[in-house]
């Protein structure tokens, strides 16, 4: 269980959400592995296509800078994603500016149904947002 509010509601004893789960951090990551693995790929096909003058360039390197560009990329976007508010988080954005907690339940997909009425059962008032893609054991 993780929990999300506002800067003036107090969540002290409570389990608050990690960088990982309140900021865009793996989706701004696989875009940017993405994307630097692409330009590092592309970079690594023309150098070896049309090599500078003088210069023989072998086979490994396309890899090389293909993987560059991956770890590069993912870095970069890394550090942007972090500061980022999480994308999936934006429709909750109303409900935690007027002081509503958002709570978040990781449980097997199995269960998700059992969860959401013991929520019901023990505060009717509780609204529930339903289920989203699941997260890595390791992020």
């Amino acid at each position: 269980m993780h929990v999300i509010a506002n800067a003036n509601v107090p969540i002290e004893g409570l389990p608050q959400a990690s960088v990982v789960q309140r900021s865009d951090l793996l989706a701004s990551l696989a875009r940017g592995m993405a994307i630097g693995c692409a330009t590092g790929l592309a970079v690594a096909l023309i150098v070896f296509v049309v090599p500078p003058e003088d210069l023989r360039i072998a086979s490994g390197i396309v890899a090389i800078l293909a993987f560059a560009g991956a770890g590069y990329g993912a870095w970069v976007a890394a550090m942007i994603g972090v500061d980022m508010p999480n994308s999936r988080l934006k429709r909750f954005e109303g409900g935690i500016l007027r002081g509503e907690l958002l709570i978040m339940i990781d449980v097997p997909k199995e269960r998700v149904a059992e969860i959401e009425q013991m929520i019901k059962l023990h505060n009717a008032q509780a609204r529930i947002g339903g289920a989203g893609p699941g997260m890595p054991a390791i992020p």
